[in-house]
């Protein structure tokens, strides 16, 4: 018997606590919400009250970032290897954008905001990071309300299943809604033809860049020839992706400089001869640089060149100190580049 009034009693409590919760949403869309005590002059604070089971259950709001600075944006954009073009062009649009905005405040006509994009080129060149600070600039300038990044690929989007493409494709943009969605090697959705269900991806995507133009950009990236194809295989993608980027190899010399900079930031240093010997690999990898991988190679020859280190420090052949834990030799970087995981 008091097993079951116990049951009870916590079955009230709950729903109780359920009902406070409810009506305190209710309270605060009528009104707004109220002041905390510790924010009245002269009222006591008092101790948050324990949360039932209910309570503790609620979803918390998470707090939405400020925008950014436009200017802290682009200096951010500037410091970055290489890319010039690239960085011409995002000036370029951001201009655009800002004079647009200027029309509109003067009741002057202005064009439609033709925001989506393709983004082309080899692995490694930059187009995720380039995606990802477009949504922080779109946010910035008032384009999109999050600037938020949400990437996927195929697989993201593409079920086994009639109707359930539509289903998961929906949901990536609802993830993406106030910011980009980035849909990386986009031609996989069109190259296979026959029954295959990449093609119900893109008519529930086209559908849904139209439903949320005011708060959705969609970028589409891969490699150039087959990122043409992609845009010129449906008319609807054709009339949404009219802004392309091209996004080139990296330089020898930029791959260099990317590697300076992880050191840098790693806190490394080149001894001379490991920089003559960095230079040798690079020249080398770009006569292939797309299975190299470009910065992504970069990036995985550096932290190779680390693991090398750290396995010749531990023979004991070297003294451990300040200067020699931070430099890393031609030695170093040849391993580095004979590993047999490398990109050859």
């Amino acid at each position: 018997m008091e097993s079951k009034d116990e049951i009870i009693r916590m079955q009230n409590e709950i729903m109780q606590g359920l009902i406070r919760q409810r009506m305190k949403l209710i309270d605060e869309d009528l009104w707004g919400a109220k002041p905390k005590a510790e924010d009245k002059p002269g009222e006591e604070k008092k101790q948050p009250a324990s949360k039932t089971p209910a309570e503790a259950a609620e979803p918390q709001e998470k707090t939405e970032q400020p925008a950014e600075s436009i200017d802290d944006l682009k200096k951010e954009l500037h410091d970055y290897i290489g890319l010039a073009q690239i960085k011409s062009e995002v000036d370029s649009l951001i201009n655009w954008i800002g004079i647009c905005k200027a029309r509109k405040e003067h009741d002057l006509p202005t064009p439609d905001l033709s925001l989506h994009m393709v983004f082309s080129g080899n692995p490694g060149t930059g187009k995720t990071m380039i995606a990802r600070l477009m949504a922080r600039i779109y946010k910035s300038l008032g384009v999109l309300s999050k600037g938020h990044l949400v990437e996927v690929d195929r697989s993201g989007l593409v079920a086994g299943y009639v109707g359930q493409t539509a289903i998961k494709t929906g949901e990536a943009v609802q993830k993406a809604l106030g910011g980009v969605l980035f849909i990386d090697e986009a031609y996989a959705l069109t190259s296979r033809g026959g029954t295959d269900y990449g093609q119900e991806a893109v008519d529930t995507l086209l559908k849904a860049m139209e439903d949320h133009r005011e708060d959705l950009v969609v970028i589409v990236a891969g490699y150039t020839d087959l990122m043409k194809e992609f845009v010129h295989s449906n008319p609807g993608l054709e009339s949404r992706f009219n802004r392309f980027m091209h996004f080139p190899d990296y330089t020898v010399e930029e791959m260099k400089d990317i590697f300076r900079m992880r050191c840098g930031k790693s806190g490394y240093t080149l001894a001379e001869d490991a920089e003559e010997a960095l230079r040798a690999i690079l020249e080398r990898e770009s006569a292939h640089v797309e299975a190299f991988g470009n910065a992504r190679g970069v990036r995985n020859l550096f932290e190779r060149a680390i693991a090398a280190q750290a396995d010749r420090l531990s023979r004991g052949e070297t003294e451990l100190t300040r200067e020699t834990l931070m430099r890393l030799t031609a030695e170093d970087i040849q391993m580095a580049a004979e590993d047999p995981n490398a990109a050859s």
